[in-house]
């Protein structure tokens, strides 16, 4: 069997102990500034940020490396309208009772409804679609593995690096999103996974007590 080809780890660095201590300290007093936000400012971000955010999102990893995820960055504000109205129009049978009272009782500490201003307010708008075939190049259409888990891995990435740019963000999941594949032009071969909305805080942007209830580490964590 030929031997899969390799090249050397020539980029990792090692840092003393103390040293790697001191930037995971430091990592968590950064994330930890990480908020969903509801208000956003129409303040517009320079699309080289937004770009440099994907391209971190896209280091990720994948099953087998077929990275199969796709990102649709929006600032049309034609587009954006689209989107806002197809949402709401989902949202607002969410909230009449599609979602029941369990769910919509959990909801309600975080003061959400079916209007989503932000989705014309904030300068971006990032559609996250899922991929069922690809493969390491964009010609590929074998099977995608761990489609699921590999679209969150970098989804999450995407938000770490717009937290770590400055920004602020907010998940959205309207259900169903099925809207977002015609809007953004996007084949049978994509599933909408995420709406990510992204930009500055409104001035009068605020955070639910409820969201800021984070479990201790003891019922998160178990170490053997």
């Amino acid at each position: 069997m030929k031997a899969h080809d390799c090249s050397p780890l020539d980029d990792y660095i090692e840092y003393p102990s103390d040293e790697m201590l001191s930037r995971s300290e430091n990592f968590y007093q950064e994330i930890k500034r990480r908020h969903s936000i509801r208000k956003f400012s129409d303040r517009p971000v320079d699309q080289q940020i937004i770009e440099n955010c994907i391209k971190a999102a896209g280091t990720a990893p994948s099953g087998a490396n077929h990275q199969p995820w796709h990102f649709v960055a929006i600032k049309s504000p034609e587009i954006k309208k689209q989107i806002r109205e197809q949402a709401e129009s989902h949202e607002r049978g969410f909230y009449n009772g599609r979602a029941g009272e369990e769910w919509l009782g959990a909801l309600k500490p975080l003061g959400t409804d079916a209007d989503k201003p932000y989705l014309e307010s904030a300068p971006w708008l990032i559609a996250i679609f899922s991929q069922k075939k690809g493969g390491i190049s964009i010609e590929e259409s074998t099977t995608n593995y761990y489609v699921h888990e590999s679209v969150g891995i970098a989804t999450g990435f995407l938000i770490n690096a717009l937290h770590s740019s400055g920004l602020v963000t907010l998940t959205h999941t309207p259900k169903p999103m099925s809207f977002l594949n015609k809007i953004c032009q996007r084949g049978d071969n994509d599933r909408a996974y995420m709406l990510l909305i992204a930009g500055y805080p409104a001035e009068d942007a605020t955070i639910p007590a409820h969201a800021r209830v984070k479990k201790p580490l003891a019922d998160i964590a178990t170490f053997l």
